[in-house]
């Protein structure tokens, strides 16, 4: 399949491909594939839901290469001793920054508090008072979405800097990538508004009441900005001879911590950051609605899909592999991801 004919398999889909606004792919360090739908420009951002945590995995390394962070072993307490533990409460002080990562992290109750957490004043403050519970430390996967908002407050306690500022003076700006700015509002209806308009956004990054970025969502990025975070990982934490993030630290993150079951594909989990298959590498940031950054080290490609809002839409692993990698021509443009 060519490029032409991917773009009118896609304006002529009406199932999972439909709601694709924008793919931009990365190949050998030029751009190798670019094509957008549904009024799109290369260069709109679109909420790109839970590959925000692959971004935040990334902030994190760099939080722990900077000696901000100890260890991913450090205790996330450690980060709040102004927090007043609940009474009876004792599983909270074991848990770690790896338990975040690779959610494993105990919570209480069996769903997460969207509504108190998102309507109070501290969404950190808020998730920490749903971290712990009776059953101790299991080691069992509970995806947590909300649990994640603790690692924004954790970057911003061990640096003493803003999360989104933390983010874009050592990610998006050293990536030549456009500086993100909070959204500035949270209300119940701007919230909805946020999740389904399918109109493009601005370079913005929910936030709550305190200017804290939202950890688990929320995050607005072009596919072309999420193929250039893919290469960065696919170079090794390099962007054009710069070490943003170090090798070491992203082996570990892409390295399979947790094996998942079959909601997830039976896929393997690293640092927020999903390994597909046992014996390739090939990686992703993943989140709803199709949104995904996609490292193949093998064919040293990545490749960005943006879509908007459009329900049991999870894994485009198979389509990026099926449809998208053979439209990559050998032709290799001068890279345009580098300004």
């Amino acid at each position: 399949m060519h490029k032409e004919q991917l773009h009118q398999y896609i304006c002529a889909n009406t199932g999972n491909e439909s709601n694709i606004c924008q793919i931009y792919a990365i190949k050998d360090g030029g751009t190798a594939y670019e094509d957008c739908w549904h009024g799109f420009k290369t260069s709109d951002a679109m909420n790109v839901n839970s590959v925000t945590k692959g971004v935040m995995a990334l902030l994190a390394g760099i939080a722990l290469d900077n000696g901000f962070i100890r260890s991913v072993d450090q205790k996330v307490m450690d980060f709040f001793p102004d927090y007043s533990v609940k009474r009876g409460e004792k599983t909270i002080y074991d848990v770690t920054l790896r338990h975040l990562l690779t959610m494993t992290a105990p919570y209480k109750g069996k769903s997460e508090p969207w509504k108190k957490v998102c309507t109070s004043q501290d969404w950190t403050l808020a998730v920490l008072d749903y971290l712990g519970g009776r059953r101790g430390i299991t080691g069992e996967f509970r995806y947590a979405t909300l649990g994640i908002q603790i690692l924004a407050g954790i970057i911003e306690r061990a640096t003493g800097r803003k999360c989104i500022e933390f983010a874009n003076n050592n990610l998006f700006e050293p990536l030549n990538l456009p500086k993100r700015i909070l959204h500035g509002d949270s209300s119940k209806e701007d919230q909805f508004d946020f999740f389904m308009n399918r109109n493009p956004r601005n370079y913005e990054w929910y936030s709550d009441p305190q200017g804290c970025v939202t950890a688990g969502w929320g995050l607005c990025m072009s596919a072309r900005d999420m193929a250039v975070i893919g290469a960065l990982v696919l170079d090794g934490g390099l962007y054009n001879g710069d070490r943003l993030i170090s090798e070491e630290y992203l082996r570990d993150m892409l390295s399979p911590h947790v094996k998942l079951g079959e909601r997830f594909g039976f896929m393997n989990y690293g640092y927020l950051w999903y390994k597909p298959y046992d014996d390739k590498e090939v990686y992703a940031a993943i989140g709803d609605s199709g949104n995904i950054i996609y490292v193949n080290k093998e064919m040293n490609v990545s490749v960005g899909i943006t879509g908007t809002f459009k329900p049991r839409i999870f894994d485009r692993v198979e389509f990026i592999e099926q449809k998208v990698l053979p439209a990559i021509t050998a032709v290799i443009r001068q890279p345009s991801y580098s300004g």
